[in-house]
C-alpha cells in the first residue's frame, strides 16, 4: 500500500504551484528553496509519481501534476472546512476567514471595518483573519474559486454563482486639482471636459466609460491611489468616491467638476458563493457587518 503524504506536504506544494516555483514561494513560506526541494521530492516519493519539472528550463506541472494539484486544493477546502465544523461542535468558532476587499475602502465610513473587525475579533479570538485588497473582477473570482469567503465592493458585472448581499450606495464625483487649467475656471460646459485627458479603470469596459459621460481616456490605472495620483498631477481628470477625495477637497488640492452633470452612485454589496452563506463564520460576519451599518443610520 502506497504512504499517505502528510497534509504539510500537500500544503507546500499547491502554494508552489501557486507561486509559480520555489524563489517565490520561499518568501511565502518563509523557507529555502533546497528545503523546497526536499518537501517536493518526499511528496513525490510517498505517492510515486512526478509532479513537476524544476531546473533551468524553469517550473511546471506534469500531466499527473496538474490533476494531483486540483485534487489537493478541493482537499485542503474540505479539511478547512473540517475543522471549523469541528470547532463549532465544540461550541468555538474558529478557522481562517478570508475577506478581499477593494481599495480605498478604508476612509468610507458607512461601513466602518475597522469596527467591525474590532468587534469580530473580540467575539471570535480565534478566528484568524486574512485581508486581501484587489480589483472587482478579481475579488468575485477568487470567492467563485473560494480562494476568498467574502468581498465587498462594487461589482459592475456580475458572475453565476455568486449571492450579491446589497450594503449601500457609495457616491463619485469626477475631480481635477489645483494644477489643473479647469481648477480656477467658474464658468464650464460639459465640452470644456469632455475634451480633457481622462483616466479609466482597467475594469471599465468602454460602455462603462461612455456612460459616466467620456468616448475616450488618456491613461487606465487599476486602483484608486493611482486615480489620485494622476488626478493630482494635473495632467488628468478622473473619477473617485467622494469620501476618498474628501481630505484633498478640504485642503483645496482638489474640485469636483460639474456636480449636476458628472457623478454617479455606484452600489457596494457583500458577496460569497452561493451556498456558503449557512456556514457560521460567514454569517456571524455578515450579521455582525450589517448590525454596525445599520446602528450609523
Amino acid at each position: 500500500m502506497r504512504q499517505i503524504p502528510e497534509l504539510k506536504l500537500i500544503k507546500i506544494f499547491t502554494i508552489i504551484v501557486k507561486n509559480k516555483g520555489f524563489s517565490n514561494a520561499q518568501y511565502e513560506l518563509n523557507l529555502s528553496t533546497s528545503a523546497l526541494s526536499t518537501y517536493m521530492s518526499q511528496l513525490e516519493t510517498a505517492l510515486d509519481m512526478k509532479l513537476c519539472h524544476r531546473g533551468r528550463g524553469g517550473f511546471s506541472l506534469t500531466h499527473k501534476g496538474e490533476l494531483f494539484y486540483q485534487e489537493a486544493l478541493r482537499i485542503l477546502q474540505q479539511f478547512d472546512q473540517f475543522v471549523l465544523r469541528s470547532a463549532q461542535i465544540q461550541g468555538n468558532l474558529s478557522g481562517t476567514l478570508k475577506i478581499g476587499l477593494i481599495d480605498s475602502i478604508v476612509s468610507d465610513t458607512n461601513i466602518p471595518l475597522d469596527l467591525i473587525i474590532r468587534h469580530f475579533s473580540e467575539l471570535y479570538p480565534h478566528v484568524y483573519l486574512r485581508l486581501q485588497v484587489q480589483s472587482p473582477y478579481e475579488l468575485q473570482l477568487a470567492v467563485l474559486e473560494d480562494r476568498l469567503d467574502i468581498a465587498i465592493g462594487s461589482f459592475f458585472s456580475k458572475m453565476s454563482g455568486l449571492i450579491y448581499h446589497p450594503l449601500h450606495q457609495e457616491q463619485h464625483w469626477l475631480y481635477c486639482s489645483d494644477q489643473h487649467p479647469l481648477f480656477a475656471q467658474t464658468e464650464l460646459s460639459t465640452e470644456h471636459i469632455t475634451g480633457e485627458n481622462m483616466v479609466n479603470r482597467g475594469y471599465w469596459s468602454q460602455t462603462e466609460l461612455a456612460k459616466h459621460g467620456f468616448q475616450y481616456s488618456a491613461a487606465t490605472v487599476e486602483s484608486m491611489e493611482a486615480q489620485l495620483i494622476l488626478i493630482l498631477s494635473g495632467k488628468y481628470i478622473g473619477y473617485l468616491p467622494e469620501h476618498y477625495a474628501q481630505q484633498w477637497v478640504a485642503q483645496s488640492r482638489l474640485k469636483p467638476l460639474l456636480p449636476n452633470t458628472f457623478g454617479y452612485q455606484a452600489p457596494f454589496s457583500l458577496i460569497t458563493r452561493r451556498g456558503r452563506m449557512k456556514e457560521s463564520i460567514l454569517h456571524s460576519f455578515k450579521t455582525m457587518l450589517l448590525a454596525k451599518m445599520q446602528s450609523k443610520d
